[in-house]
């Protein structure tokens, strides 16, 4: 089984939805010992957003791309490769402004591909990334599961479900920055959370 951690969060350091999918990929490992696990930190390493030129690279066929526009494209490709070799994915998720990060933005513009990951056909569209598991850490200030304000969920089951991912899991920490013993309490919230996981 192979494991790819997704951390989304703007900070390099200290981010809750990082220390949160650590957890859930430190039990996955535990339930599946043999499980290879691979990180790829998008504050560390961000990935481009998508904009005009990245569009037209796309949008031009490969034997006519310059230098650059192929350049930019593989960086898109590599994305794509890690969630198709993949068996599970751990997505560490922080709330901003209720909604994803630009970080996890630009990873699902990257792997969300006309063609490669996704098509269209007379019955509708049809993902292509299918019989992998999802595992979505949320790490909020606030207490939003379950409420109007949670717009990530919904937003990420239909995204998710859209590329042919819908085996999904959504774990929350919440309540992050509401003072006192919060933060502990979410987190053993969270915990029982994922020991409770099984594959």
């Amino acid at each position: 089984m192979n494991i790819l951690q997704i951390n989304t969060s703007a900070r390099t350091s200290g981010a809750n939805s990082t220390r949160l999918a650590d957890l859930v990929s430190a039990r996955l490992r535990v339930l599946q010992p043999e499980a290879g696990l691979k990180v790829r930190d998008l504050a560390r390493d961000p990935h481009p957003v998508l904009d005009a030129p990245s569009l037209a690279a796309l949008f031009t066929p490969a034997e006519q791309r310059t230098a650059e526009q192929a350049a930019r494209v593989a960086l898109d490709d590599a994305l794509i490769a890690e969630v198709q070799a993949t068996d599970v994915i751990v997505l560490g998720v922080p709330m901003y402004n209720f909604g994803v990060s630009v970080q996890l933005k630009s990873w699902i513009d990257a792997i969300a591909r006309a063609g490669v990951t996704f098509r269209y056909t007379a019955n509708g569209s049809e993902g292509l990334l299918q019989g992998k598991k999802v595992y979505v850490a949320l790490a909020r200030g606030g207490i939003y599961r379950d409420t109007p304000a949670d717009t990530q969920v919904s937003y990420l089951k239909i995204l998710l479900a859209f590329l042919g991912m819908s085996d999904v899991t959504f774990i929350y920490a919440e309540g992050l920055a509401l003072g006192g013993d919060a933060e502990d309490k979410a987190f053993a919230e969270a915990g029982a959370q994922i020991q409770a996981l099984s594959l």
